[in-house]
């Protein structure tokens, strides 16, 4: 149905302007009535953007800066693939000190996910141990090596609890700050996974001692490379994951 959808949020429901960091999603922002929101139209099934929404509904009732899904007129959350969110205001993190107050923010996410199910259709860095697939990611589209690499990072973790993980926390345009709040925004790649692939973060922001930065650093390059794979970002990161 494409943008139409945007129809089932209500007759006044326009686009106003396409916003960037779009990849896999076409995102705008749009207007509901007098009301500035953000629609993200994409190809997911509607057992995955359940999931999402429902994720974000329950952040937001726990207090957290997040982009909470608008219902259309007939109360759902998402509709032929298009998710309209609030929009949320504030800039990039830019010092030391922002950094540390988006590691404090990841961590009480992590904390708060303990033990929900994960995305339809997902896998976790510790689940392509032994799987070559899910959702976005396709093992077998990368070379042998690249793939053992990837596979001796994420074992490093195989122990640790697993919780949402945004997915992407490192890239500045995911978040928005203020003075009174962290807001994390694009959680088109979050997931249930170990807390640690959200926490290589830039200024070591996270106070990981240097074993652990490692042992993040090294399963985040891992993740981004094979969700990525195909691109020269992705054979960049890889190139940073260590030969076995």
């Amino acid at each position: 149905m494409g943008w139409e959808a945007l129809r089932q949020w209500g007759q006044d429901a326009v686009r106003v302007a396409p916003l960037a960091g779009g990849v896999a999603n076409d995102v705008w922002r749009v207007r509901i009535g007098d009301r500035l929101a953000v629609g993200r139209l994409g190809a997911r099934s509607d057992a995955d953007l359940a999931w999402e929404t429902d994720l974000l509904e329950f952040l937001d009732r726990q207090g957290l800066a997040v982009p909470v899904p608008i219902p259309t007129v007939t109360g759902r959350p998402f509709a032929d693939g298009l998710v309209v969110m609030t929009y949320l205001e504030g800039g990039p993190p830019r010092t030391p000190d922002d950094w540390s107050r988006v590691a404090d923010t990841l961590r009480e996410v992590h904390r708060l996910t303990v033990g929900r199910p994960q995305r339809p259709g997902w896998r976790s860095s510790i689940d392509l141990l032994h799987e070559d697939a899910g959702t976005r990611i396709d093992l077998s589209a990368m070379p042998a090596d690249g793939v053992a690499r990837c596979r001796a990072a994420w074992a490093r973790l195989a122990a640790r609890p697993r919780c949402v993980v945004h997915g992407n926390p490192g890239n500045p345009g995911n978040i928005l700050i203020t003075a009174e709040r962290v807001a994390l925004i694009d959680w088109d790649e979050s997931h249930v996974d170990v807390p640690d692939l959200d926490l290589a973060l830039p200024f070591n922001a996270a106070g990981l001692d240097a074993a652990d930065r490692d042992v993040a650093s090294q399963a985040s390059a891992a993740w981004e490379a094979a969700v990525c794979w195909g691109d020269d970002y992705s054979r960049a990161r890889l190139a940073e994951v260590r030969p076995v």
